[in-house]
């Protein structure tokens, strides 16, 4: 895992060059686009600061990034920032999920809510347009601890779901989901699109893919895996060496990631990653005005926010994002030990700053006062969640756990 950092100076001229090859609005006749600059009785284009701000600059300019620029030939007027875009799915690709010299398809989407409806809405297509699938021959096998984009995409999709139970201490999916995945096949599910997590949302906990597939195989089961990694993506590989959830698994087809979570970059940068060949089940047909016609489920988004992303890796580069994640796994391993030496219970990935407490050991005003996420809102919750990010000082997480109860409430 090696991606080179950027200096300030070199990240400008890329970005500004970038631009430079998009469309000019004010040199060029246009008359048949449906889009400017940002309005610029509100947002002025000379503001001083602008020559050493390129994302604000990239913001202004609003590049639009329709379609899918890993693919083939999209909308020149901004074909520039395209393929920055396009560079930062294949960094992702082959530096975090160990894609080898293959060519990687993907783009920045509005959130990782949208890359899993994209992602489980390809394997479908490729289904139905493979093996002649029927909706109802197709399953959606995901965990309870599952984000809620699953059950989202199955009733948009019309898919039927399979949940899979896991263990209540070690978050793991337990034994019995093979027996619920066997009886979805006795039931006539032919197909399988099974999403596993590198990171749940609540817990932080990473499923055992080769456990699962294991049991699919010796089930004789057609499946292929989304992995979402919209929480874990930018942390958990750079946390320990030996993942399993990479593109060295044939299996494995597609990644989600999240820039606006551990990355930090505005919200509206989800990224979708896939092996080549995948993309080419959402093609738009339709979409005849589009150069290069479309692919992605939000069409139209934003240039600025790929940038953004782009510019956040290249500024820390691997080695520099490495010893962030070190100095946070840190500080949440301080904060799990003063929970051990209270006895308070709680769960936690190591590899992950997610720290899960049994809500049992926390009254409802400390979880107000520092804004603790319940495990749900309807009802008395079981968990509440820390997340251990930059703004976590060790000051508020000493405070914090002077308020936590050495012993049930």
């Amino acid at each position: 895992m090696h991606w080179e950092s950027y200096s300030h100076t070199k990240l400008k001229k890329i970005v500004f060059d970038a631009l430079e090859q998009n469309l000019d609005y004010r040199h060029k006749p246009v008359l048949g686009l449906p889009a400017s600059y940002l309005d610029t009785e509100v947002f002025y284009q000379d503001a001083p600061f602008l020559k050493d701000a390129p994302f604000l600059s990239a913001m202004i300019a609003n590049p639009n990034h329709i379609g899918c620029h890993t693919l083939n030939e999209s909308e020149r007027a901004f074909e520039g920032t395209q393929k920055i875009e396009s560079e930062l799915i294949q960094l992702c690709a082959k530096e975090i999920f160990e894609g080898e010299d293959d060519h990687y398809d993907g783009y920045v989407a509005s959130g990782g809510t949208e890359a899993n409806i994209q992602a489980i809405w390809i394997l479908k297509r490729y289904y139905e347009q493979e093996y002649g699938a029927k909706p109802e021959e197709i399953a959606l096998a995901f965990t309870e601890d599952a984000h809620y984009s699953m059950p989202k995409a199955g009733s948009l999709l019309s898919l039927d779901r399979i949940v899979l139970p896991v263990d209540t201490h070690s978050r793991k999916i337990s034994f019995e989901a093979k027996g619920v995945i066997k009886e979805a096949k006795n039931e006539g599910k032919k197909y399988f699109i099974l999403v596993l997590n590198m990171g749940t949302t609540m817990f932080g906990s990473i499923d055992d893919v080769d456990e699962v597939c294991g049991w699919m195989d010796e089930l004789e089961i057609n499946f292929k895996v989304h992995i979402d990694a919209a929480f874990g993506g930018f942390i958990y590989p750079f946390a320990q060496s030996n993942s399993k959830m990479t593109f060295k698994n044939p299996k494995i087809i597609s990644f989600t990631l999240d820039g606006h979570k551990m990355l930090q970059s505005p919200y509206g940068t989800g990224i979708y990653i896939t092996r080549e060949g995948f993309m080419d089940y959402a093609l738009t047909e339709e979409a005849n005005y589009v150069k290069g016609k479309d692919y992605t489920l939000i069409g139209s988004r934003s240039g600025a926010n790929a940038i953004a992303v782009w510019m956040i890796m290249r500024t820390y580069g691997s080695e520099g994002w490495k010893m962030k994640i070190k100095k946070l796994l840190e500080k949440t391993d301080r904060l799990c030990e003063q929970l051990d030496a209270k006895g308070i219970g709680y769960y936690r990935n190591s590899s992950m700053n997610i720290v899960t407490i049994k809500s049992e050991y926390i009254d409802s005003k400390t979880a107000q006062d520092y804004l603790l996420v319940p495990d749900t809102h309807d009802g008395q919750p079981n968990w509440y969640k820390i997340v251990v990010m930059d703004h976590v000082t060790q000051g508020l997480l000493d405070r914090f756990l002077l308020e936590v109860h050495p012993q049930p409430v």
